[in-house]
This record gives C-alpha cells, structure tokens and sequence, in this order.
C-alpha cells in the first residue's frame, strides 16, 4: 500500500524530532496550545524581498518561545531584489540575540517575481544575501528550496550550508548526493492550536543532534 509506506517515511520513529513553518498564513496560532511531540521546532516567516514584513512574525516569534519551542526565522528571497538589501531588511528586524536556530532563506520559484524581472546573476545576489546574514547571526545559513529550484541552481553549489528541501511526494534525494538536514513532507498538516492546515516538517538526525544544533 504505497499511501501507508508514505506515512511511514516520516513517522517519529524514522524523524524523532518534528516540527512546523508557519506565517501570516496560519492567522493568530494557539502557541499554548501546541502538542511539544509534533513541533519541536518552529521555522516562521520575518520577511520577504527588500521591504516586507510578516505582519504575525513579532507575535509568533514572543509566543514560541514563551512556549519553549525553538525558533528560526526565515526569508522569503525574492529573485529580483538584489541580496544585499534582502539582507537588511531581514537583520533589522530578526533580533540577533533570540535566535535558536540558525537564519533561514527560502529559495522558490512559487510566489516569485517575473523571470523577466529578475537579477542576472542570481547565485551572486543569493551568495551576498548569505555573506552579510553570515557574518551578522554568526551562523550558516539554512536553505530551504524545491526539488526544482535545486535542479536548476544549487547542485554543487554553497556546500557549507545546510539544506532543507520540500518533496510532498517522496523521501528527498538531492541530484549531487548531498545530505539534507530538514524535509518539508507535507503542506496539509493538522493540528491542534492552527485552525489552517501547516506545514509538517522533520529533521534529519537523533535528538541529541537536534539539541546541538539549537544554540
């Protein structure tokens, strides 16, 4: 039964440690509310582009951690920006000093500006973005991207930084053989405390692996 052996590619005993990305999206979230099995991390929405702020980031970033979750908070890159100004935008308004994971781009064409419209030398806006965000947080940037997106411009590229890949099909296998450290295995979660559905994700490895990566 292919749908069973689906399950079973992330179940807890595969994925000890699961969690949630959310946004503006999910509206206001029950944080309190939050079974601690299935999120065990939390990676929210800051920003996107050169200017916008989610409007929910401040409210979900407080709750989460006053619920003890882990936090990231990711950005939204968009491909006709150029990197640096991205960056600023994210450092002006993801505070240094509470972040327990490290920095998170996102890196999609779902969502995205017209290919028309887009920088020439993409990789170089995105390899500046992760320089400036580097140096500020002083962590490796975790990219989360599509199978595509991976396809066309990541292979081989930017081997320092963790990957977080989304497949809503199957068990991720990146093109190059890389290790991927989070998959986003389903965008049709449930769960109690989010009255939308949410994005499910696991991460690769044991607890103990888990709790070093969180600062």
């Amino acid at each position: 039964n292919k749908g069973y052996r689906m399950m079973n590619y992330h179940s807890f005993d595969d994925y000890p440690v699961q969690g949630i990305d959310v946004s503006h999206h999910q509206h206001r979230i029950e944080w309190s509310k939050l079974d601690k099995q299935k999120v065990q991390f939390a990676f929210i929405k800051a920003t996107e582009g050169g200017n916008h702020k989610d409007s929910l980031f401040q409210i979900n970033w407080r709750e989460a951690i006053r619920s003890n979750i882990p936090v990231a908070a990711y950005h939204f890159f968009t491909f006709c920006k150029e990197g640096e100004e991205q960056a600023r935008n994210y450092i002006h308004y993801v505070p240094r000093d509470s972040i327990d994971l490290p920095p998170v781009i996102d890196l999609e064409y779902g969502g995205n500006c017209q290919e028309a419209n887009r920088k020439p030398d993409l990789i170089g806006e995105i390899r500046r973005f992760l320089q400036i965000i580097e140096d500020h947080y002083q962590r490796k940037v975790i990219i989360y991207t599509t199978n595509e997106f991976y396809k066309k411009y990541l292979v081989n590229q930017f081997p320092e930084n963790p990957i977080w890949i989304r497949d809503i099909v199957s068990k991720p296998n990146l093109p190059d053989g890389r290790n991927w450290m989070f998959w986003q295995y389903t965008n049709k979660g449930r769960i109690d405390g989010i009255n939308t559905l949410v994005d499910l994700n696991a991460f690769n490895g044991s607890k103990d692996e888990f709790a070093q990566l969180v600062k």
